[in-house]
């Protein structure tokens, strides 16, 4: 019986739903890839010149980056792994012109293969690199043997990540939300404590993952640790007043001064870095702040005897600095220049920034108006500290200024090494699982202070001259704060 040929379509077999969704999660790996490399690119090139935009963190946790855990994971393990992944590249001998080009792309596609749980299935640059593999791999094994050691974890130095459990803090932004507000919302997840410092402090367990939280998207709630949330704290400016942010971005103690300033007043928020003005104008505008104006250029540029400055009456100073007490919380420790045979760089460097911290804080003391003062680093180093403070003060004292006591309840006050260090502020790393300075001027009487058309010419003329040294050209300022633009919180 001869059997007929059926008209019906052929049927389409469709593919398991197990392996469509590997292919999402291919894709996904692959944009979080880029995303990374991104990143990535752009801190190696700020460590390189020493001029960094950001932390590691703030970079991965701007509103550009969409998936922010897996971003901040990846490129954190690519820069603990990569002294190892730049050996392995090199004794592999696999890279072309064209790959040597995106070398963060490389890194972070390297990461994966060598280091990583899944190797990377799709992409050019992954295909190119796991057609490779076998080499990477046998580069791995004979750097291992060079260096005498038995696993890729004796390559590694973990000293610094042992023992830094770190709890959780987070400002409420009063701008947009009421304290009490903010606590009873987020213990919905953790346990929330008040902080006993700062009046808009949170207190949160350490590992509190609050990055993707409604609030923190919103703006309603800042994280943002406990010295940097002192600093606006110590400085307390009054609703109405006219307050200058020397050094503005990223901007969270920027928001943090509108937030005492009830939104009312004027605040002149200074930043020199094109892209970090960027960052700056995002978290303003997240805070829904309306009093801050933003002036793209050097605080260093500002006339004090310009009459548009004339109702100024306290101005913020947390210039660059070493970032040497917050190395950990900042990931600095897992950038190339944080190695042994920095220290002699390193020491250079701390002198050219507390030149320049010494010029920026006498050019804060000189606005006529101005009768408070915060200079404050998140450095443990006393060149940045206790020194740039004790060699101002014969200026301030000219002035009117004292120095004043923020945070009397604090126990942990200056080094003593010149009277009157019991009124500065210390944060330690160890007990404090971070290292801030805080130092509070305050001008004690205007009327001590008498205007200059009131003094004798010879008297004037001394004064003149104690202030105007400080007044240098603007392109030597802005070359000098272009170079050393670097540690912000």
């Amino acid at each position: 019986m001869a059997r007929h040929k059926s008209n019906a379509p052929p049927k389409v077999t469709r593919q398991p739903r197990k392996q469509q969704q590997s292919s999402g999660a291919e894709r996904s790996a692959l944009y979080a890839r880029r995303e990374a490399a991104k990143v990535l690119h752009t801190v190696l090139r700020g460590d390189a010149e020493r001029r960094a935009v950001a932390s590691i963190k703030s970079l991965v946790f701007s509103p550009s980056v969409r998936n922010k855990r897996g971003t901040f994971a990846l490129v954190c393990e690519t820069l603990k792994y990569l002294d190892v992944i730049k050996d392995v590249l090199g004794i592999a001998n696999v890279l072309n012109s064209k790959w040597k080009r995106q070398e963060p792309l490389v890194y972070i596609i390297c990461y994966d293969i060598l280091f990583g749980k899944e190797t990377p299935s799709i992409g050019d640059a992954e295909k190119f690199l796991v057609r490779r593999k076998d080499a990477l791999l046998s580069g791995l094994a004979t750097l291992l043997v060079r260096k005498r050691v038995k696993s890729v974890e004796e390559l590694l130095d973990h000293s610094q990540l042992n023992g830094h459990i770190k709890q959780r803090y987070v400002r409420v932004n009063t701008l947009k939300m009421d304290v009490d507000s903010a606590v009873k919302e987020l213990e919905k997840l953790y346990k929330v404590q008040k902080d006993e410092t700062v009046p808009d402090l949170l207190v949160m367990p350490p590992g509190s993952d609050l990055h993707a939280h409604p609030l923190v998207m919103n703006g309603r709630i800042f994280l943002q640790g406990k010295g940097s949330s002192m600093v606006a704290a110590a400085l307390q400016p009054e609703a109405g007043w006219e307050v200058i942010d020397a050094c503005s971005a990223p901007g969270n103690k920027t928001v943090h001064l509108a937030s005492f300033m009830k939104g009312q007043g004027k605040i002149i928020a200074c930043e020199l870095n094109e892209e970090r003005v960027k960052r700056l104008e995002q978290t303003i505008k997240l805070s829904g702040a309306t009093n801050i104006e933003v002036f793209h250029g050097d605080f260093l540029s500002l006339n004090p005897e310009d009459p548009s400055f004339a109702k100024v009456r306290a101005i913020l100073l947390d210039p660059s600095c070493s970032g040497s007490g917050t190395i950990t919380d900042r990931l600095d420790h897992l950038l190339p220049s944080h190695s042994a045979d920095n220290k002699n760089y390193d020491s250079i460097r701390l002198h050219k920034l507390a030149v320049f911290q010494k010029k920026a804080l006498a050019h804060a003391l000189s606005f006529p108006q101005v009768e408070r003062v915060v200079y404050s680093t998140c450095s443990i180093h006393q060149i940045e500290n206790e020194d740039v403070v004790s060699s101002l003060l014969p200026l301030a004292s000219s002035l009117g200024f004292t120095l004043a006591t923020p945070f009397p309840q604090w126990q942990r006050r200056g080094l003593p090494v010149f009277a009157g260090s019991e009124h500065l502020l210390r944060m330690d790393p160890v007990e404090d699982k971070e290292g801030f300075f805080i130092a509070l001027f305050t001008k004690t009487n205007n009327l001590d202070n008498p205007k200059a058309s009131e003094l004798p010419e010879g008297e004037l003329r001394g004064r003149r001259k104690r202030f105007y040294p400080f007044l240098w050209p603007k392109m030597f300022f802005r070359a000098w704060n272009g170079r050393l633009h670097g540690s912000r919180r």
